[in-house]
């Protein structure tokens, strides 16, 4: 009895623990410059993306402190319940939504955050310039955190977003300086604010801009900057965001900022991040439960690769149901095996999974209407490998990749094109590469020096490829879609060339993919694009065969 009377008086004191400190408010501070703002994002465009439906409304629960802006600051001078800030979009909203989602205690944000500012200069703890926004960070954490003293609020300092170093390139001495800069940075956080053991995450600066090509050498030296300050300390970490959407802009359609769609997905890595840390991560999608193929038979593998529409940037499961059979396709298909790799590794599949939307976003490429298409012509067995990277151009899928070596994803595509035919061959399958569509890089097309060398570019992938994969007759589906029609590009015929590059290889076909459905935006197709695609990329294999 008194056995009983002990356990019961631990577990009691345990729950006790466990309810008071979920009571404590945990306070995320949101720090950086105009991505980390929101710029060129819009709140009455929130409801075009029904994963983030509602965001454009005030999360009552979350309480939301702020200074954002440089001349012309936004204030909310005290705690205020979080929402858009002059209908701009940051990615507070949809941190703060999947963090209160996950776990049971009280959200807070604190927001210090202006465009155009600089590490070494603004933010600098020692020698503050500028914008000096350092000690405006320091000054608006310690009279937030005053306030909730005040209202006897129990809180705890959880952790820093940091998303900033553009502006880096153009100072001289501050791009190489970054990684020190950075982590100098952190400790004077952790020690201005008495938080020894707070956690940072440095957010990933955005390659998919035209910053990524034209900047390439200097984003470069910023990420290896943020890289090595994160990798030295336990408590930082690098949060992947170059795949996230990007605003569209307006002529060659490239922009510098990630707009209403990546401000939202922005939040989302660093939730995700979070709440891994604290042991709250996602559930992975399981594997096949039943392998769907007899052991002894030939099964054939398609490899689908490529960008923003290969992956799927703006294609929903949601608006599945609005398309003529669009809903059957967000039901995971057991009988055909999928494998994939999206987002430069940002999202891997669990071994073989049956084909089912896989994006991370409730996103989806066109490997959905691809399969099923295929299914109901081929007798035979077959799977489907997809390696995506929608924050790529095609100089990182050569063999040679560019002076941004991380950005390198040929070593990567190559090793898992491998372990997709191994893997099949240990279930005791023979395996037969039916071929590998490749849908061209969308961005490339819309500047002018990456648009010059798309063609040339892409040869050296292929060629590479069947020397690597060790077969010399590999056949190569090149999809492209209708270029960016703008002035400053069209001067070079890149369909011309890509098509000339096709014709004089036996082993290669190229497709044009110029009859989408109507489209409210260039370079990226919508939900009812992506079906098209899968199914008529299908339709092209399957009439070569």
């Amino acid at each position: 009895m008194r056995t009983m009377l002990f356990f019961l008086l631990v577990v009691g004191t345990l729950f006790s623990s466990v309810r008071a400190e979920d009571s404590v408010t945990r306070v995320f501070i949101f720090a950086g410059q105009s991505n980390m703002v929101g710029s060129d994002s819009h709140a009455e465009h929130i409801e075009r993306f029904p994963p983030f439906a509602g965001l454009d409304e005030p999360q009552k629960d979350v309480r939301f402190s702020y200074v954002i802006g440089r001349e012309d600051k936004r204030r909310s001078d005290g705690w205020v319940p979080l929402a858009p800030v002059d209908g701009v979009v940051g990615p507070e909203l949809s941190f703060a939504r999947k963090v209160s989602s996950r776990i049971d205690a009280p959200v807070a944000i604190v927001k210090v955050a202006a465009g155009g500012t600089h590490l070494g200069g603004d933010w600098n703890p020692d020698e503050p310039t500028g914008f000096r926004m350092y000690p405006l960070l320091l000054e608006t954490v310690r009279a937030s955190l005053a306030e909730l003293d005040a209202k006897g609020v129990r809180y705890r300092l959880e952790g820093l977003m940091w998303h900033q170093g553009e502006n880096d390139m153009f100072e001289d001495g501050f791009e190489e300086a970054y990684g020190a800069n950075l982590a100098s940075f952190i400790a004077c956080v952790r020690r201005d604010l008495e938080v020894p053991e707070l956690r940072v995450y440095v957010g990933e600066l955005c390659t998919k801009t035209v910053w990524g090509m034209d900047m390439r050498p200097h984003m470069d030296a910023i990420a290896r900057g943020q890289k090595a300050a994160t990798t030295a300390d336990p408590l930082a970490q690098y949060v992947p965001t170059s795949h996230v959407a990007v605003e569209i802009g307006g002529g060659a359609g490239l922009h510098y900022h990630y707009g209403t769609l990546g401000q939202l997905e922005h939040g989302v890595n660093y939730a995700d991040a979070y709440l891994a840390n604290v042991g709250l991560a996602d559930e992975p999608t399981p594997s096949l439960a039943k392998w769907p193929v007899r052991a002894g038979k030939e099964i054939e593998l398609f490899v689908l690769a490529g960008h923003r529409n290969m992956e799927g940037e703006r294609a929903f499961v949601q608006h599945l149901a609005e398309l003529k059979g669009g809903r059957g396709l967000a039901a995971p298909n057991v009988k055909i095996p999928y494998r994939y790799d999206v987002g430069g590794g940002f999202r891997v599949s669990n071994g073989w999974e049956a084909l089912a939307p896989s994006g991370p976003y409730d996103t989806f490429g066109p490997e959905l209407s691809f399969g099923r298409t295929l299914a109901k012509k081929l007798r035979t067995p077959f799977a489907i490998a997809k390696f995506t990277h929608s924050g790529s151009q095609i100089v990182d899928w050569t063999p040679a990749g560019s002076e941004a070596e991380d950005r390198n994803l040929y070593p990567a595509f190559i090793a898992f094109v491998r372990a997709a035919i191994a893997d099949l061959e240990e279930r005791g399958h023979r395996v037969k590469l039916a071929g590998i569509v490749y849908h061209v890089g969308e961005n490339d097309m819309s500047f002018h020096p990456y648009r010059e060398a798309a063609a040339e570019r892409l040869a050296t992938v292929i060629e590479r490829s069947r020397a690597d994969l060790e077969l010399p007759e590999l056949t190569w589906f090149v999809s492209q879609q209708a270029p960016t029609d703008d002035e400053s590009v069209n001067g070079i015929d890149v369909v011309a060339r890509v098509a000339e590059m096709a014709a004089a290889d036996p082993h290669c076909v190229h497709l044009r993919a110029f009859e989408p459905p109507p489209q409210a935006e260039q370079l990226v197709f919508d939900t009812a694009g992506v079906v098209w695609l899968g199914e008529w990329l299908a339709e092209q294999v399957l009439a070569r065969r």
